[in-house]
């Protein structure tokens, strides 16, 4: 379901990004792994690489991949933002697509992506629930219930700076309650 009803949020999302064909890409909270495909077919020479912390997901994730997992071009594994399992420096391009609500420790989390971050590379967050969207009013409280932290774009900005994130870019699209933050590893 969630592959379907975030198609067209993450194609939005990920046009305020530049994704070359050689890139190395880190999708966390990949979920059924949708993303990931979208990501393999821009990034053509690329690697791309999953991870979520629900091991259903990692395995919907992985079916959903395996032909692309079989070329080697994919992989996805169980593991928490927290720690991930990738060396300094591995990737050009971490995404999360409506995850980053969950992390548990969203300061020391962002600062663990950066971590496995090129210098230069990039972190986006594409998100349809955020304090001061348009349906904030209606999200909120389901937020709350499943313990999620919900930021506004200023509480984001602020998250990304204090993390070491430099040219942090914002981008709301108001009429779909959508939103897109993105900063650069220095």
């Amino acid at each position: 379901m969630m592959n379907t009803s975030h198609s067209s949020l993450t194609d939005w999302g990920l046009a305020h990004v530049l994704i070359e064909k050689q890139f190395k890409i880190l999708d966390v909270g990949c979920g059924g792994g949708r993303t990931i495909q979208k990501l393999a077919a821009i990034a053509t020479e690329g690697k791309v690489s999953g991870v979520d912390y629900a091991a259903g997901s990692v395995a919907v994730a992985r079916r959903t991949n395996a032909s692309l997992i079989d070329s080697g071009r994919v992989e996805v594994q169980h593991a928490s933002v927290s720690q991930l399992p990738f060396s300094d420096g591995t990737f050009d391009l971490v995404t999360s697509v409506e995850s980053q609500y969950y992390w548990p420790d969203l300061l020391k989390d962002m600062k663990e992506v950066r971590r496995v971050l090129k210098p230069g590379g990039r972190l986006i967050i594409i998100a349809e629930s955020y304090k001061g969207g348009r349906y904030d009013l209606i999200q909120r409280p389901i937020m709350w219930m499943l313990r999620s932290t919900l930021l506004s774009m200023d509480e984001q900005c602020k998250l990304f700076h204090d993390a070491g994130y430099t040219d942090v870019q914002v981008f709301e699209e108001r009429a779909k309650g959508w939103i897109s933050i993105s900063g650069q590893k220095p």
